[in-house]
């Protein structure tokens, strides 16, 4: 059975330096509201880290952007949001190789999204990263305590979204490359501490 078929590959192959370019450029487009571009973000982030082929990453592209959309207003509706990340991830879990629960990592992103809406400002983080704690551990198969450093450096990353998205960073651009620097050190914790976990006896 090829990929297209619908096996994942034996073993998840993430370049944890185009991961967080990804993620940093899916930031800016979402906080400029550039849907077109955060679509074509994310069919690029399906195809080449999740491995989903195309023309099903564009659709796994569709449900984050639809999930995005549907966040936006504060009178959101969380159901509907947790229902277009479920969906996203039951495709990434197809193709990925990774094993996770799609519903749980759904919630878990949601979660996310609310504390760091939530958080804006509060120097007391420890929800925040709890809940991406708990999204690392469910998504890359990680025990709770080896996700937490990856997901310290993916709050520091949302700390410094804030400061540009707030008007208060100095130089916005320069704060963009430390977001970017911030997730690399977060996806290579998360893919040094899984190989780790692989060799161990």
């Amino acid at each position: 059975m090829s990929t297209i078929e619908g096996r994942a590959p034996a073993r998840p192959r993430f370049d944890p330096d185009r991961i967080a370019y990804f993620e940093t450029a899916g930031w800016r487009a979402y906080y400029d509201r550039a849907w077109l571009k955060l679509l074509k973000l994310i069919v690029q982030l399906s195809q080449e880290q999740f491995h989903i082929p195309f023309p099903l990453s564009l659709l796994a592209a569709y449900y984050i952007v639809r999930a995005s959309l549907t966040w936006v207003p504060l009178d959101h509706d969380e159901a509907l949001v947790r229902r277009y990340y479920e969906r996203f991830y039951r495709l990434a879990g197809r193709f990925s190789g990774l094993r996770f629960d799609p519903a749980r990592v759904g919630a878990l992103e949601l979660r996310y999204n609310d504390d760091h809406r939530r958080l804006v400002g509060n120097p007391d983080k420890s929800a925040f990263l709890q809940t991406m704690a708990e999204l690392h551990a469910a998504l890359f198969g990680l025990d709770l305590e080896a996700a937490r450093e990856s997901a310290g450096w993916r709050v520091e990353a949302c700390n410094v979204v804030d400061t540009i998205t707030g008007h208060t960073s100095s130089d916005p651009e320069r704060d963009w490359r430390l977001v970017e620097e911030h997730l690399r050190r977060c996806y290579r914790d998360v893919v040094a501490r899984r190989a780790a976990s692989r060799a161990a006896p």
